[in-house]
């Protein structure tokens, strides 16, 4: 049986489903996101699996098999027999029967993994237009929740189709992975006791993706679970890589492809740097891209003074990053190799940047531990001759924040050379630039700086803490 996440957060996201239940008129909502984020966990806890008709789609299933499953859950449901239906039009006129039958409530229909369904030559989305348009649409009783991993589907077909079922989506809710605060949440729930920076590492490696999260056991350190999960050959998350993709995309080899260009330089791709490596350009390149940043893969950003051109695209994924690092390029077949090799240079070298990658996720909480959550700002990246900032907060207020990212086990020692390169850096940036706005150097880093006559000197420090701020 597969571990289920503990509910934990998804305030804005239960605040959209309840507005679709209020409404006065019929809600078809599309819930969508990444592969393990919790999709059908919310839909079902939020409606405490009290459904009108509830059916979830077959991962690799016939049309036949398909229609079969829909039948035995309409008859279950109605406890009318139904004989099964020879098409989706068919399937979709019992549905519309058996609905019309309940008089006194309103009706939700919870219908999951939709994407399995629309198997080739189905014409399935024909059928649930000719449903939604026909029907469904002039019902206000009727709240009509989907759910799909597979993000081509949701993007190109339901949420942004051009046909028939063009802008009928009422509500999108895309849902994300937990923060670092909702996993906090999640592990003291779950009976573990480990500090933020063990949980800073853990989030790391796996992000915040509760079905992740589930899989570990508060018997074992958090090394042993690492072991457990990437390097046994039963570990879970040993062989979740392809599978990930195969259920997210259905061209995942050009899916995986463009994200292991990405995963070769840390700070990202152009868009031509991509088309370079890959051969991959046009339309299909821009889909690919596009079906990444929906399901969290990626980010797109821009250099400081470069809104409009040269935007970057970067690997952010936890998982997908820590997989590529060390399971697949670097596995030894060692059971211990996580315990193994904590002090060596190529787990310091990836502990630096999964710790910037942890940061930019938490954009929002770095700006409310600096007070500044109320400006307007746009965060950026900039690189010059002779240096490069990764985070860049650039206010409205007349001020930029130039964050340098420390990952690091004890408090960090701001020593003179070192206080020296930043200062050096903030000069460049200042120079290449020709920013008139102040500049404050800002450290984001695990524990308060060791004191020393130059961590008075920087203005702006950022904890753990203040990471796991709500």
């Amino acid at each position: 049986m597969e571990p289920q996440p503990i509910f934990i957060g998804r305030r804005d996201e239960c605040a959209q489903l309840q507005a679709a239940m209020e409404s006065g008129h019929a809600e078809f909502v599309a819930v969508f996101g990444r592969r393990r984020v919790g999709k059908t966990y919310l839909v079902k806890q939020f409606f405490n699996n009290q459904f009108d008709f509830y059916v979830t789609g077959i991962y690799g299933a016939s049309i036949k098999e398909q229609l079969a499953n829909f039948t035995r859950r309409l008859n279950e449901k109605s406890r009318v027999s139904y004989a099964q239906a020879a098409d989706w039009w068919e399937a979709f006129d019992n549905l519309r029967s058996y609905l019309l039958t309940i008089k006194r409530r309103q009706l939700t229909v919870f219908i999951d993994e939709m994407p399995w369904m629309d198997t080739p030559n189905s014409r399935f989305t024909k059928a649930l237009e000719l449903f939604w348009n026909s029907w469904a649409a002039d019902q206000p009783r009727l709240k009509l929740v989907v759910c799909g991993s597979a993000t081509t589907w949701m993007t190109n077909k339901l949420i942004g189709g051009h046909g028939g079922l063009h802008n009928r989506v009422t509500r999108r809710i895309h849902l994300h992975p937990f923060s670092l605060a909702e996993t906090e949440e999640f592990l003291s729930k779950s009976g573990f006791v480990w500090n933020r920076y063990i949980i800073t590492e853990l989030y790391m490696i796996m992000g915040g993706v509760p079905f992740y999260l589930g899989l570990l056991n508060k018997k074992q350190t958090f090394h042993q679970n690492i072991n457990r999960l990437f390097f046994t050959p039963q570990g879970e998350l040993a062989t979740e890589y392809d599978i990930l993709f195969n259920s997210l995309f259905k061209d995942s080899a050009a899916y995986q492809k463009v994200v292991e260009a990405l995963n070769r330089k840390s700070r990202g791709l152009t868009r031509l740097e991509i088309q370079e490596i890959t051969g991959m350009q046009g339309g299909g390149l821009t889909e690919i891209l596009r079906n990444l940043e929906n399901c969290d893969f990626i980010r797109r950003y821009h250099a400081f003074g470069k809104r409009q051109r040269g935007a970057m695209f970067q690997l952010v994924d936890q998982y997908t990053l820590f997989y590529l690092r060390f399971k697949r390029e670097f596995n030894s077949g060692n059971p211990d190799y996580w315990s193994a090799n904590i002090e060596s240079a190529s787990h310091r070298a990836w502990s630096g940047y999964a710790f910037e990658q942890v940061c930019l996720r938490h954009i929002a909480q770095i700006k409310r531990s600096l007070g500044i959550s109320g400006v307007i700002s746009e965060v950026c990246s900039w690189s010059g001759d002779g240096g490069q900032i990764d985070l860049v907060i650039n206010r409205n207020d007349q001020v930029i924040n130039l964050c340098e990212m420390k990952y690091t086990s004890a408090p960090f020692k701001l020593t003179k050379a070192y206080y020296e390169k930043l200062t050096e850096r903030r000069e460049l940036f200042r120079e290449q630039t020709q920013t008139r706005k102040a500049l404050h150097l800002t450290i984001v880093t695990t524990y308060p700086l060791a004191q020393t006559q130059y961590s008075e000197m920087i203005p702006c420090v950022v904890t753990l803490d203040g990471l796991f701020l709500e």
